[in-house]
């Protein structure tokens, strides 16, 4: 009882000294481990736009209504594209409006990792003159952020 009654004093200044203390690290003698890859020091929203930037938007759409979209409905369609796979609820439907009548929607599938590389399928629809063009495909996120197509089938 009394061994109890002196741990009950101690345990709490021992836990008080070790706040109390400054960590010491030891010199570095390896290779460093600090960060020196510019896009490692990138903010999170910084390192997502240029993700975004580089996922090509021609791959995710089918080629026939990729060649009538306008810049405007090419970088609204590209957008609505990355996010939906970057960020999408599976099945939640995406929509994009650009120019002329120019419309689309992206849905996604759930995510599945492959050899560590984040994939999900993807259905996007493209609508103008009263026609819809459907492509699906798998995307696989690159070590970059970016998304390339790995399979997929218009129509």
């Amino acid at each position: 009882m009394r061994t109890t009654f002196r741990a009950l004093f101690i345990l709490p200044a021992l836990a008080l000294a070790a706040c109390a203390t400054t960590p010491q690290l030891a010199p570095a003698t390896g290779p460093s481990l600090i960060a020196t890859d510019p896009a490692l020091l990138q903010a999170p929203a910084q390192t997502t736009a240029v993700a975004a930037s580089m996922t090509d938007v021609s791959a995710f759409v089918d080629p026939a209504a990729y060649s009538q979209l306008s810049e405007k409905s090419r970088a609204e369609a590209a957008g609505a594209q990355f996010n939906a796979l970057q960020f999408g609820r599976v099945g939640a439907p995406r929509n994009w409006q650009g120019d002329n009548g120019q419309s689309g929607v992206v849905t996604v599938g759930p995510y599945v990792r492959v050899n560590l590389i984040d994939c999900r399928d993807f259905t996007h629809t493209v609508t103008f003159g009263g026609q819809s063009y459907v492509k699906k495909g798998t995307a696989c996120r690159e070590a970059d952020g970016s998304w390339t197509v790995s399979a997929s089938k218009t129509g």
